[in-house]
C-alpha cells in the first residue's frame, strides 16, 4: 500500500457486473482530471484461448474437471502481486493487454506494429510515468493464496457480487448475447468453475473495503430457466463499509442523497438499484479525491 501511488481495484465474479463500477470510475477520473493506469485483470491469465483450451484438455485428462480461470492453475497470480507491489512503491512497473476481440487486436497491432489475434496477449510494456494511481478490474483484486497476497498491496478494495442467482442469470444472459454460447455451455461452465469459485472468489469480499451487492425483488429461486435479468428498478443494492471510519463515510449526507436509501445496519447502506451508479459516484469520489491530496 502507498500514499504516494495508490492502487484501486475492483473484483468481482464473471457476469458480477464489475463494468458498472468500472464506468462509475471513469466519470469520476474524467471529472477530477485524474490520469490513471489502467490494468485488466483477464492479461494476468497463464494462457491465451488456444493455450487454454488445451490446457482445459489435459487438466480433464488427468482426473481434473474443474481447471478454470478462477483458480492459480490458470492465472499468474505472483505477476498480479508484482505489479501492484512495485507500481505501490515506485509508480511504474509493466503490463499487457488481452485481446478479446479482432476489433481490439487491429487497433494494438497498429500501434504495437504487430500480427496479433483475437485471444491472444500483447507483449509486457513499461507502465507510463507520471500515472496518478493504478485501476484494476478483473477477477482477482483481493485474490490471497499461500504463493500470493494481491489484496495486501490494495489502498482501496471493491467489490461487486450480486447475489449468486442474479450472478448466474447474468452471465447466462450474457455469454448468449455476446459470445453465442448456449445456455447449457454456460451452465457447464459455472458447475466447472465452483470449486475456485468458494476458494478463489468468495474469499475476497471478507477483505474488500466496500461491496456492492445487487439483489433482486422479483423470483429468481431457478436462475437457468429465467427469461430475462432483473432490471434495476427490479432491484435494490446493498453497501457494506467494512471500515465507515476508514474513510470518513457520511451516512447522513448519503441518506439524504439517495432517495429510497436506508440504513439496514450500522456499515450497511441500502439504495434503489437505479441510483446504483450514482450511489458509487458520491460514495468513490471523495475517496479518491482524499488519496490523491494525501500524495502531497
Amino acid at each position: 500500500m502507498s500514499k504516494q501511488h495508490p492502487v484501486v481495484a475492483v473484483t468481482g465474479s464473471s457476469g458480477a457486473g464489475t463494468s458498472t463500477v468500472k464506468r462509475a470510475f471513469e466519470h469520476i477520473f474524467l471529472r477530477e482530471e485524474i490520469n490513471p493506469v489502467v490494468i485488466e485483470g483477464d492479461s494476468y491469465h497463464r494462457y491465451n484461448r488456444a493455450e487454454m483450451k488445451t490446457a482445459m484438455q489435459h487438466a480433464g485428462d488427468a482426473g481434473n474437471n474443474h481447471f478454470s480461470h478462477f483458480g492459480p492453475e490458470a492465472n499468474l497470480f505472483d505477476k498480479l502481486e508484482e505489479t501492484f507491489r512495485v507500481y505501490g512503491e515506485t509508480g511504474t512497473g509493466k503490463k499487457r493487454y488481452y485481446l478479446h476481440s479482432a476489433e481490439e487486436a487491429a487497433e494494438h497491432n497498429a500501434r504495437l506494429g504487430t500480427t496479433l489475434k483475437a485471444g491472444e496477449f500483447t507483449p509486457w510494456e513499461d507502465i507510463a510515468e507520471g500515472t496518478d494511481l493504478l485501476f484494476y478490474e478483473g477477477l482477482h483484486g483481493g485474490v490471497v493464496t499461500d504463493e500470493a497476497d494481491v489484496a495486501s498491496h490494495t489502498d482501496l478494495l471493491i467489490g461487486v457480487v450480486p447475489i449468486v442467482n442474479l450472478e448466474w442469470i447474468q452471465k447466462i444472459h450474457r455469454d448468449k448475447a455476446e459470445r453465442g454460447y448456449a445456455p447449457e455451455a454456460t451452465v457447464e461452465t459455472i458447475l466447472r468453475r465452483m470449486p475456485d469459485y468458494v476458494r478463489y472468489i468468495t474469499p475476497q469480499f471478507s477483505r474488500s473495503d466496500i461491496n456492492f451487492q445487487r439483489v433482486p425483488l422479483v423470483d429468481t429461486s431457478n436462475p437457468f430457466i429465467a427469461r430475462d435479468i432483473p432490471t434495476a428498478d427490479e432491484s435494490l443494492v446493498i453497501i457494506r463499509f467494512s471500515d465507515p471510519c476508514k474513510f470518513d463515510v457520511d451516512f447522513p449526507y448519503l441518506l439524504s442523497m439517495l432517495h429510497g436509501s436506508f440504513m439496514s445496519r450500522r456499515n450497511d447502506l441500502v439504495v434503489p438499484g437505479g441510483k446504483m451508479g450514482f450511489a458509487m459516484e458520491i460514495i468513490l469520489t471523495p475517496i479518491i479525491r482524499r488519496m490523491l491530496e494525501e500524495r502531497g
